[in-house]
C-alpha cells in the first residue's frame, strides 16, 4: 500500500516547467524528419521520424551527388532505411524500446562509390499526447556524429 503523502507531483518535485519542445516543434523545426508514408509501407504501425542527422547521413542525396558519386536517389535511401528498421524489430529476439540496427549506405562524401555500414539506433517512446512514436538516431559519440542534434532529440524522446 501507498503512503499518500510520500507522492507527489513531478511539478511539485521539480517546480514550475520552465519550457517545453514538443516532436511537432521538432518535426516543424525540422530537428525530426518524419518517415510519413514511406515507413507505413515498410509495416510501421506508429510514426517514424529520423533526427536531421540521420537524414543527413543516410538519406539525404541530390542529382549532384549521384553526377559525383553513385546513382542514387533520396527515396531509394529512405526506403533501404525504414525497411532496415522494420527488419531489425521483426527478426529481433529482445524486447525493449530500444533497438540497434545496421544499415549499408553510400556515404554523401562528394566520391564515395561503395557503401559502408553504419549503426542506428531506434527508440519507441511516448509522443506528443503519450501516444507511441519511433525515433531513429545515430549512436552518441560515433565519429560522423558532430553536434549535439542527437543529445537533444534522446532527450525529447525520454521524456
Amino acid at each position: 500500500m501507498s503512503n499518500p503523502s510520500n507522492q507527489h507531483s513531478a511539478e511539485s518535485f521539480f517546480g514550475n516547467v520552465i519550457s517545453t519542445y514538443t516532436r511537432a516543434q521538432a518535426i516543424e523545426d525540422g530537428v525530426l524528419i518524419d518517415a510519413g508514408n514511406m515507413a507505413r509501407e515498410a509495416g510501421f504501425k506508429w510514426p517514424v521520424a529520423l533526427t536531421a542527422a540521420v537524414w543527413a547521413d543516410c538519406v539525404a542525396w541530390t542529382e549532384d551527388d549521384s553526377r559525383q558519386q553513385v546513382y542514387q536517389d533520396q527515396s531509394g535511401r529512405l526506403w533501404d532505411l525504414v525497411f532496415m528498421a522494420s527488419h531489425a524489430i521483426r527478426s529481433s529476439k529482445d524486447s525493449g524500446d530500444r533497438l540497434l540496427f545496421q544499415l549499408y549506405r553510400v556515404p554523401r562524401d562528394g566520391h564515395s562509390t561503395e557503401a559502408v555500414l553504419v549503426t542506428l539506433k531506434l527508440m519507441v517512446g511516448p509522443g506528443d499526447a503519450g501516444e507511441p512514436v519511433i525515433t531513429i538516431l545515430l549512436l552518441c559519440g560515433a565519429p560522423h556524429n558532430n553536434n549535439n542534434a542527437e543529445f537533444i532529440v534522446m532527450q525529447i524522446a525520454k521524456s
